[in-house]
């Protein structure tokens, strides 16, 4: 003759089910993003943030900066502030100050 099991097995074995389907769910949204995020980088690399025209790279200084070919905006890549700035004590400096 089988043995039922109690209520509180059906209730621990529906929670493990649930938390199981819990965290797959979350795998795969977390997938999901990713895949948009790195289409979105495919289709955005080498455009302007604010307009979407093409970066063309300048070089200031020294250090190679992105700038827009129809909205003039120059655009920073991580570290390039810094290095612009270095040295300088006027008004370049005090936006350092401001990012740092």
């Amino acid at each position: 003759m089988p043995v039922k099991p109690s209520e509180q097995e059906d209730e621990y074995f529906a929670r493990q089910e649930f938390e199981r389907r819990k965290r797959a769910l979350e795998d795969q949204a977390g997938r999901a993003t990713e895949e948009e995020r790195q289409r979105i980088l495919a289709v955005a690399r080498g455009r302007c943030p604010k307009c979407g025209a093409e970066l063309v790279p300048v070089q200031f200084r020294g250090i190679e900066l992105d700038k827009c070919s129809r909205c003039q905006g120059v655009w920073l890549d991580f570290g390039e502030l810094d290095q612009v700035v270095a040295d300088d004590k006027g008004f370049l400096g005090s936006v350092r100050k401001i990012f740092s």
